[in-house]
C-alpha cells in the first residue's frame, strides 16, 4: 500500500484545512501559556512565549487519536464496505460542506454560518474551563485528542479511504501518514501565527478560506469522477478533446489476442485516457502495471459495479459484457483523482 499519497495530501493541503477547523482547540491551549509568559517576562526583556512544547504535545495526541480512528474505520470497513457510489456521494457532500465553510470564513452571507461543525455546548464549556486552568502536560494532550470530534474536510476523506480498505491496520496506516503529513504545516503556521498576533489574523483567515474553497471544488470534482459523471472537470475535458486527451483519443491499443484491449496503468493515470472499443460483443480488457504505487491501483468502474485493487506489477483481465453502439463508460481511481473512459463505437 502506498502511503505517500495521504502523507503528501496532509503536507500540502491537509495542514491548512485542519488548522482552520481545529485551530480553536490549539488556540485555547496556548492562550494561558502566552498570558503567563507575558506576566513572568521582565519589561526590559523581549517577550518570548514558550509555545513549542504545548504545540508538540497537542499534535502528538492528535496523531495518536487519528491513528486509532483509522484502525477503527478500517475494522468497520471490513464489515460494512462503501460502494463506489456511496464514496462518491460522501466526497461531494464533504466538498459542499467545505465550500460553505470557506464562504462562511469570508463572511459572504449569514446563511453560511450553518456550515461549521461544533461540539455540544456542554463540551465546549468544559474545553474552555480546561484551557484556562493552565498548560500542563495533560491539557494539550487532552485538546489534541479532542480534534477527532472536529474532523476537517480532507481528514474526513482520509477516514472514508480508511473505511474503504476494510483492513484496520491499513486504515491506521493511512490516517497516521496523513496526520503526520499535516504536522509540519500545522506546527509552523500555529507557532508563527501566534507570534504575529492579531494584526495578521484577517489575512491568515482569508488565505485559509480561499484554500478551503479550492479544495472544496477538488473534492466535488473527485466525487463526480468516482460516480462516473460526465460533468466532472476531467470528463468535460475528455468530451472536448483538450490537451493530451486529444492526442490519445484515436488510440486503441490491442493485444495479440483478438477482442482484447490494453490499458496501461501508470502512477499519473490510465493510458489511453479515451479508449475506443468494439460494440455489441463481449470483450476483454487487460490492466497492465509496472512498478506502480499511486492510487491508480484501486480502480472503480461504477457503471459496471466493478472495483479492483491491481498489483504493483502484472496484468489483470477484466471481461466486459456486450455494450450497445455509442455507449460511454467512465472510470477512475478510488480517490477520483485519475480518470479514463471507454467509447463503444467500433465494429
Amino acid at each position: 500500500m502506498n502511503l505517500f499519497v495521504p502523507f503528501l495530501t496532509g503536507l500540502t493541503a491537509g495542514g491548512l484545512n485542519c488548522l482552520a477547523v481545529q485551530g480553536g482547540l490549539l488556540a485555547g491551549t496556548l492562550a494561558y501559556q502566552v498570558e503567563q509568559d507575558m506576566q513572568a517576562q521582565s519589561t526590559t526583556q523581549k517577550f518570548r512565549p514558550r509555545l513549542a512544547q504545548p504545540i508538540f504535545l497537542f499534535l502528538l495526541a492528535k496523531l495518536v487519536a487519528y491513528t486509532i480512528v483509522g484502525f477503527l474505520a478500517g475494522a468497520l470497513g471490513s464489515i460494512v464496505m462503501l460502494t463506489p457510489m456511496m464514496s462518491a456521494v460522501l466526497m461531494v457532500a464533504i466538498g459542499i460542506f467545505m465550500l460553505g465553510n470557506g464562504l462562511r470564513m469570508l463572511k459572504v452571507h449569514p446563511i453560511f454560518r450553518y456550515f461549521v461543525i461544533e461540539p455540544p455546548a456542554s463540551l465546549t464549556r468544559y474545553i474552555r474551563r480546561k484551557s484556562k486552568n493552565g498548560t500542563s502536560v495533560v491539557t494539550p494532550i487532552f485538546m489534541g485528542a479532542l480534534t477527532v470530534l472536529l474532523p476537517c474536510g480532507i481528514s474526513q476523506s482520509m477516514i472514508a479511504l480508511a473505511l474503504a480498505t476494510g483492513n484496520p491496520f491499513q486504515g491506521a496506516a493511512i490516517l497516521f501518514a496523513f496526520t503526520l503529513g499535516t504536522t509540519p504545516v500545522f506546527f509552523a503556521v500555529s507557532y508563527f501565527a501566534t507570534r504575529l498576533g492579531a494584526t495578521m489574523e484577517k489575512y491568515f483567515t482569508r488565505l485559509v478560506a480561499i484554500t478551503i474553497i479550492v479544495l472544496a471544488f477538488v473534492s466535488i470534482n473527485s466525487g463526480l469522477n468516482l460516480a462516473g459523471s460526465p460533468y466532472s472537470f476531467n470528463n468535460l475535458l475528455m468530451r472536448m478533446g483538450v490537451g493530451s486527451v486529444a492526442e490519445e483519443k484515436n488510440s486503441s491499443p490491442t493485444s495479440s489476442v483478438p477482442g482484447t484491449y490494453v490499458i496501461t496503468v501508470k502512477d499519473d493515470g490510465y493510458f489511453p485516457k479515451v479508449l475506443h472499443l468494439a460494440a455489441n460483443k463481449p470483450i476483454q480488457l487487460d490492466w497492465v502495471t509496472n512498478s506502480v504505487t499511486s492510487c491508480v491501483l484501486s480502480v472503480v468502474v461504477p457503471a459496471l459495479n466493478y472495483q479492483k485493487i491491481l498489483p504493483n506489477t502484472g496484468t489483470i483481465a477484466f471481461k466486459i459484457p456486450a455494450q450497445a453502439n455509442g455507449t460511454v463508460i467512465r472510470y477512475s481511481c478510488s480517490m477520483g483523482m485519475y480518470t479514463g473512459q471507454w467509447v463503444f463505437d467500433l465494429e
